[in-house]
């Protein structure tokens, strides 16, 4: 991040740089899909602005327009603050930083927690229901917190995705029971490793 004054105004401007790849990928992903749709029907491109950005258009034909392709790289992972307080550019961003997780605190308890709309009659069940979303969030920032601590940066979708993968099938036969575990894939192993949990053995017998 670097500190850049305009006039009077003071513009903390900072890199992230996993956005930053990620807007690549998003852009490689686009520019490809722009090559076969101008070779197959190029006038349906006109109307879209997403595309438009990265189009050149003429009365004659629709082509890629590599200079502003070319300018679109300088501004990955980029994002720009602007504040009149006193806090150092670190700071500055930290803060905001700090406010986007409130935000995206929010964002979860609809989505990743899965806190919907319900209509309870008791104020019991309001409070219960309250306290068993925000008891999901207390423990998201435990294990986000655990898996910085490794050094690790996972993606929650991935977290949720690879761990509803890990299951557990028991069969029985002759009287006997036997509990097989799926594959731990990806970031399971991770996750448990940060939380210090063993994975459970990929066979194990079922006392009765």
């Amino acid at each position: 991040m670097k500190e850049v004054f305009v006039g009077d105004t003071r513009y903390i401007v900072c890199k992230n740089e996993r956005q930053a790849r990620r807007d690549e990928a998003d852009r490689n992903t686009i520019v490809e899909s722009l090559k076969e749709k101008i070779k197959k029907a190029p006038s349906s491109l006109i109307s879209n602005k997403g595309y438009r950005g990265f189009l050149k258009v003429t009365k004659e034909s629709v082509s890629l327009d590599a200079e502003r392709i070319e300018a679109d790289v300088k501004f990955d992972g980029i994002w720009v603050l602007t504040t009149n307080t006193k806090l150092n550019a670190r700071e500055v961003a930290l803060k905001y930083k700090e406010l986007w997780m409130v935000v995206h605190t929010f964002r979860d308890m609809k989505s990743a927690v899965d806190t919907r709309p319900i209509f309870h009659k008791l104020d019991e069940t309001i409070r219960g229901h309250v306290f068993c979303s925000f008891l999901a969030l207390v423990l998201k920032k435990e294990l986000d917190d655990r898996l910085a601590s490794q050094g690790l940066q996972l993606e929650w979708a991935d977290i949720k995705q690879d761990l509803k993968a890990l299951q557990e099938v028991i069969l029985e036969e002759n009287g006997s029971k036997l509990a097989i575990r799926t594959e731990c894939q990806n970031t399971c192993g991770k996750v448990f490793k940060a939380i210090g949990v063993a994975v459970p053995p990929t066979i194990r017998a079922v006392q009765p």
